[in-house]
């Protein structure tokens, strides 16, 4: 099963070319292991109407399996990502925000204070992960055991 994969990198600074996304090629690095096709790569700034509307096209037109956004899931004023991807969102999968929390915190305190979420929007899953590379790279690695099943399921696959 080739999975299509979004990754959009959302961040001020590296949308302006002031810092490099570092965020989205360690998701990328990360998919190595499954069979997929990157279908869409982008970086917009911390605003919510340009990633809603990726998130939207994406989903609705691009079909996507699954998109990866990275960055905005903190604490700072300019820090939209999870209320953007709620917005747009059909309904939540806590249990994936829950286990990135929950294994990022074994080794950096500071995972517990990250807001992302993951969503189902159609037949596309949405995650937030963290905008440092390691913290996209861990998620990822995370995730990978049940993407394929949850692709499935979307589709209205059986358990």
């Amino acid at each position: 099963m080739t999975i299509r994969i979004g990754i959009l990198t959302v961040s001020d600074r590296a949308s302006r070319g002031a810092m490099e996304d570092r965020g989205g090629p360690a998701i990328a690095a990360a998919l190595a292991p499954l069979e997929h096709e990157v279908v869409g790569r982008l970086v917009v700034p911390d605003d919510q109407a340009r990633i809603a509307d990726v998130l939207a096209l994406w989903s609705d037109v691009e079909g996507m399996d699954v998109i990866f956004t990275t960055g905005g899931t903190g604490l700072g004023p300019r820090d939209v990502t999870p209320e953007t991807t709620l917005a747009v969102a059909d309904r939540q999968v806590p249990g994936i925000a829950e286990a990135l929390r929950a294994a990022g915190a074994t080794k950096l305190p500071q995972s517990m204070l990250s807001r992302g979420v993951a969503v189902q929007r159609g037949k596309t899953l949405i995650l937030n992960l963290p905008g440092s590379p390691s913290g996209a790279r861990e998620g990822v690695e995370l995730v990978l055991p049940v993407l394929e099943h949850a692709i499935l399921m979307m589709d209205g696959g059986r358990h």
